[in-house]
């Protein structure tokens, strides 16, 4: 592997950047709890599907539930033949923005793709608040349910080996991907097998603030504000279960108070990554030692001066190195799981 980089001082492009989106995810949601969907839309900007491939990529979308708009979007390597694993990815956006076209995460998948190599299947689940939990759950898992029907025969390359699939997401995607899981261990696929899940960043919460939610320090690319306003728009309504909802429901909270047990499942080997400027630093690190304590495999990798959502950003080297810890992971495990 790489020697991994270390970017104390970030680029005046990359602040700069940070500063645009930031404003323009405040300026998107509103002190009364909605959001502005026109507003976002807008500068949602989205990148065309390339039959033709670019830079050794082919990708394609698939509608798999047009009645609740549930896509994905497929990213081929055309420059191998060898067999290759499949990871299904939730794209992040605190369950309310982007889409599996838009232009950061197609950029993302696309350099998963090739650099991996793997197939990435790009999930569109539904956005909240329009469709509020468990509304994304299920599309997660449905996803991986239509892929082991035989969505490899007619949708995916030939060489898409489906023995060897991942799940993986980024901040909500990675919540998203962590219970997907969940839910496929307690579920039978007849040709898919989960073998890792890939958690960058993952979006999870509580009631009790950590000392990284707290710090003027770590609010890089993610501000608490924001962070109360996804889960308080993510929830379900109240006249729509008996669940106890705050910040310490399971789903958000998954090491807390409430959390499930997972010691019983067949729950995949993890790999985490954290940044030392991310809000979320701490509660990356509390999911680590959870999973450790729930007997279950699991690597963290940590970047001390990223932030959240840093390999979004190509210009910082790390944005490179992580997805060359992401190709060693997914190989390891893909050795593992042939022995």
């Amino acid at each position: 592997m790489d020697q991994k980089p270390e970017t104390p001082s970030l680029p005046l492009i990359t602040r700069f950047k940070l500063w645009v989106v930031s404003t323009l995810t405040n300026w998107g949601i509103r002190r009364d709890g909605t959001l502005d969907r026109r507003f976002r839309n807008l500068i949602d900007f989205k990148s065309s599907t390339t039959p033709t491939p670019v830079e050794g990529v082919k990708s394609y979308d698939v509608s798999i539930d047009p009645n609740r708009n549930l896509w994905v979007r497929v990213f081929a390597p055309v420059v191998t033949n060898d067999k290759l694993p499949v990871i299904v990815y939730y794209h992040g956006g605190g369950f309310s923005f982007y889409t599996a076209d838009s232009s950061p995460f197609d950029v993302l998948c696309r350099r998963f793709a090739s650099m991996i190599p793997a197939v990435i299947v790009s999930v569109s689940y539904r956005l909240t608040p329009e469709h509020r939990y468990p509304s994304q759950y299920d599309d997660g898992l449905d996803v991986l349910k239509f892929i082991d029907d035989g969505f490899n025969v007619e949708k995916l390359p030939e060489n898409a080996d489906l023995r060897y699939c991942f799940v993986a997401g980024d901040s909500a995607g990675g919540n998203l991907a962590h219970h997907v899981c969940v839910r496929a261990s307690q579920n039978k696929f007849h040709n898919l097998k989960v073998i890792g899940l890939v958690a960058l960043q993952p979006f999870f919460g509580g009631e009790e603030r950590t000392e990284s939610e707290l710090s003027p320090d770590t609010s890089i690319g993610l501000a608490l504000n924001q962070t109360d306003f996804y889960w308080n728009v993510f929830k379900p309504l109240s006249s729509s279960t008996d669940e106890k909802w705050d910040r310490d429901n399971e789903v958000i909270n998954v090491t807390g108070p409430r959390a499930a047990d997972i010691t019983g499942l067949d729950f995949p080997t993890t790999l985490i990554v954290l940044g030392g400027r991310d809000i979320l630093r701490d509660r990356h690190k509390m999911y680590y030692e959870w999973l450790k304590k729930s007997k279950k495999d699991a690597y963290l990798e940590e970047y001390p001066y990223m932030f959240h959502g840093f390999y979004a950003f190509t210009e910082v080297s790390e944005a490179t190195h992580v997805i060359s810890v992401i190709r060693d992971f997914v190989h390891k495990q893909m050795n593992t799981s042939a022995e």
